[in-house]
C-alpha cells in the first residue's frame, strides 16, 4: 500500500508516517522502481497502536521498546510490565495534579476572602506565608511517615 493510501486510512499525515518509519517504529519499506514506498498491510494496525499509545502518554522510546518488529514478535511479559509501569506513572501524575489543584483552590479562596481594608499585595504576602507553612508541615509529615520505626 502506498503512503497516500495509508495516510488516508490512518488519518495521519504522510510526513508523520515517514517520521515513524525513520524513528524505527514501523518497518522501513523499500521503494519500488518508480520511487514510491510500498507499506505492508499490517502497517495500518501498527500505526493505530502507536497513536493510541501516544494518546495514553507513552513516549516514542517507550513505544519502540514495546512494539514487536513483526506480528509474531509480541513479548507478553515486557508489554505487560510496560503497561503496568505507565499506569503507575499516571497514578503519580494524578496525585501531583490533585495536590496542585488543592493548592490553587486554597489560593483562590484566600484571594476571594481578602480581609476588608487589606491591600492586595499584603493579602498575597499573607497567602504565600500560609502556603509555605502548609508546605513545611506537609513535608515534615511525609518525613515522619517514611522514617523507620
Amino acid at each position: 500500500m502506498r503512503i497516500g493510501e495509508l495516510a488516508k486510512i490512518s488519518g495521519l499525515a504522510p510526513s508523520r508516517i515517514r517520521f515513524y518509519e525513520a524513528s524505527g517504529l514501523i518497518n522501513a519499506v523499500e521503494r519500488k522502481a518508480n520511487g514510491y514506498r510500498d507499506y505492508a498491510p499490517d502497517t495500518e494496525w501498527i500505526l493505530e497502536i502507536i497513536t493510541g499509545a501516544q494518546s495514553a502518554g507513552f513516549s516514542l522510546e517507550e513505544i519502540r521498546q514495546l512494539l514487536p518488529m513483526n506480528a509474531n514478535g509480541w513479548q507478553h511479559e515486557e508489554m505487560l510490565g510496560g503497561l503496568k509501569r505507565k499506569v503507575e506513572e499516571i497514578e503519580l501524575l494524578q496525585q501531583r495534579l490533585a495536590q496542585n489543584k488543592a493548592q490553587l483552590l486554597r489560593v483562590i479562596e484566600g484571594i476571594q476572602s481578602k480581609p476588608e481594608g487589606m491591600g492586595c499585595a499584603d493579602n498575597a504576602q499573607q497567602l504565600l506565608n500560609r502556603l509555605r507553612e502548609e508546605g513545611a508541615t506537609a513535608a515534615s509529615g511525609r518525613r515522619k511517615a517514611r522514617a523507620p520505626k
